[in-house]
């Protein structure tokens, strides 16, 4: 669900009409998912149109550029006042850890949590894929009608890349921790859209990329 609203195929809830599957015994339509839209939407393929790989992999990631971020119509999310305590942002990681019951079972499975400002776990979900995993999380907040996450801490069990971030800035979530390290274009990307991204996140600290401002003392 976080896929086709983070493309801007959606912008509101209220915009879906229908979303099914499996709709025919043809083997191939059981990997499609049939989305309606309501007749009053607008919907203009050809101004989303771009070449990506929509899979579970670290593959082909996100747009091209922080300008195409732009084009889509992102803005820089507002300073709201946000404060963290650091030894609230060390402890997400573990707090994550706990709930991977799949990886208990694989050891090959990423997970993506939703947290409060009080460090607490709203929302978490597993994937084989690290940009999945996000997609679920920001997918039910979305069909929740709860975005933006403007008081939300995301935190994901490995690296940060570039199209997680555009995920995060879709949904208004204005700080990310990651176990693992940022790509050189996911820090562009917190830096140009005030963002705070934190990497190498420990019980011991962690690295911050971007957005000190909202760690607090």
């Amino acid at each position: 669900m976080n896929h086709i609203y983070g493309e801007g195929f959606l912008r509101d809830r209220d915009d879906l009409a229908e979303i099914s599957y499996c709709q025919s015994d043809e083997p191939q339509a059981y990997n499609i998912v049939l989305v309606k839209l309501r007749p009053a939407v607008f919907f203009d393929p050809d101004a989303l149109s771009r070449n990506f790989y929509m899979s579970s992999s670290c593959g082909v990631c996100g747009k091209a550029s922080l300008e195409a971020v732009e084009v889509r119509g992102c803005e820089p999310l507002p300073d709201e006042g946000l404060s963290l305590d650091p030894a609230i942002l060390s402890g997400l990681p573990e707090k994550l850890r706990a709930q991977q019951g799949l990886f208990d079972h694989t050891g090959g499975i990423h997970a993506a949590g939703r947290f409060d400002e009080a460090g607490e776990l709203v929302s978490v979900r597993e994937d084989v894929g690290r940009h999945n995993a996000v997609d679920k999380v920001v997918g039910e907040a979305f069909l929740a009608g709860e975005l933006p996450l403007r008081r939300t801490v995301l935190a994901v069990s490995g690296r940060t890349s570039f199209e997680i971030m555009q995920k995060a800035l879709a949904a208004g979530i204005p700080l990310v921790v990651a176990v693992g390290a940022p790509s050189s274009l996911a820090v562009d990307l917190a830096k140009r859209f005030n963002m705070s991204l934190l990497g190498f996140t420990r019980s011991d600290g962690f690295n911050v990329y971007a957005g000190a401002e909202r760690i607090g003392a």
